[in-house]
């Protein structure tokens, strides 16, 4: 966990979900640990994640009634007596169905920005969420508590590229987005089809195809490919020439098209958000 994690998150995440082994970390669980009747638990209505598998519900169930809850839940107290779960509602609900009574919590006391922090940083630690509930999760915490997406990255762990990457998807049609929701398309697939005039209809042809994301990628370039780009051809020796000083000097393919007395444009293209990080640097500004 970084400085920057745990000015964020007050003591870090490691201590707010119990995971921290200090000694007083550990003194402060034994503290806050209580045996709650099920009943009294209730799902956070802002998790994160929306989607549970069956099958996975189904085994930690069975397991469950063989050795009992051993990790506790971590939640926050409610006003009418009952606690808000803020990190294991996986595990509550394999419990509902193990016929569990009671569970082991760990009680926090917690706002609702860092509830929504701990769910999501969790989650995507586990791997547990699909593409868009986590590009949801990141649209929540700038939309509503103002975060950028370098202090999202800083929090959550991941690249701010990998933030920004993850967010275009929701700019993805809805029909789109609840193929990415179900399983049927991969982040990687919905990734190359930001960018496509037609995402729909590719992502019908991805699935009905069992498209690799690679083989998406190729597609998508091939969707995206205009016969006008031959114009290039005919451009000038002077705007050629400063076309490969360009290239060379952000280390990206530069194109100038011009338009008569209406201006122009420079096209700079790159394969990852990596590169234009590094264009962006390259240029001395910064997006946040």
């Amino acid at each position: 966990m970084t400085q920057v994690q745990k000015r964020r998150l007050g003591r870090g995440l490691a201590a707010l979900i119990g995971d921290d082994t200090t000694e007083e970390a550990v003194v402060q669980d034994i503290r806050s640990l209580r045996h709650v009747p099920i009943e009294l638990l209730q799902a956070n209505p802002n998790n994160p994640r929306k989607h549970f598998n069956e099958d996975d519900l189904n085994s930690l169930a069975a397991s469950l009634k063989e050795k009992g809850l051993l990790q506790p839940l971590v939640v926050r107290p409610r006003a009418d007596g009952t606690f808000e779960i803020v990190a294991g509602e996986r595990r509550w609900r394999a419990s509902q169905r193990a016929g569990l009574h009671e569970l082991p919590v760990l009680i926090r006391e917690l706002d609702d920005k860092e509830t929504l922090e701990i769910a999501l940083i969790e989650n995507v630690q586990r791997a547990d969420l699909n593409a868009l509930e986590e590009a949801k999760a990141y649209r929540q915490l700038v939309d509503q508590y103002g975060h950028t997406q370098q202090q999202l990255a800083d929090v959550i762990g991941k690249s701010r590229s990998h933030i920004a990457n993850t967010m275009r998807l929701l700019n993805l049609p809805p029909a789109t987005q609840i193929q990415i929701e179900t399983g049927r398309l991969t982040a990687g697939h919905a990734r190359a089809l930001i960018a496509t005039d037609s995402p729909e209809e590719l992502a019908d042809k991805i699935i009905k195809l069992s498209l690799t994301v690679r083989q998406t990628e190729e597609l998508a370039r091939a969707k995206n490919a205009s016969p006008k780009s031959k114009i290039a051809q005919h451009k000038d020796a002077d705007t050629r020439a400063l076309e490969k000083q360009m290239s060379e000097a952000v280390g990206l393919s530069v194109s100038i098209k011009h338009k008569d007395k209406t201006g122009g444009q420079i096209i700079i293209t790159y394969k990852t958000l990596d590169q234009l990080d590094g264009v962006i640097k390259k240029l001395g500004g910064q997006v946040g």
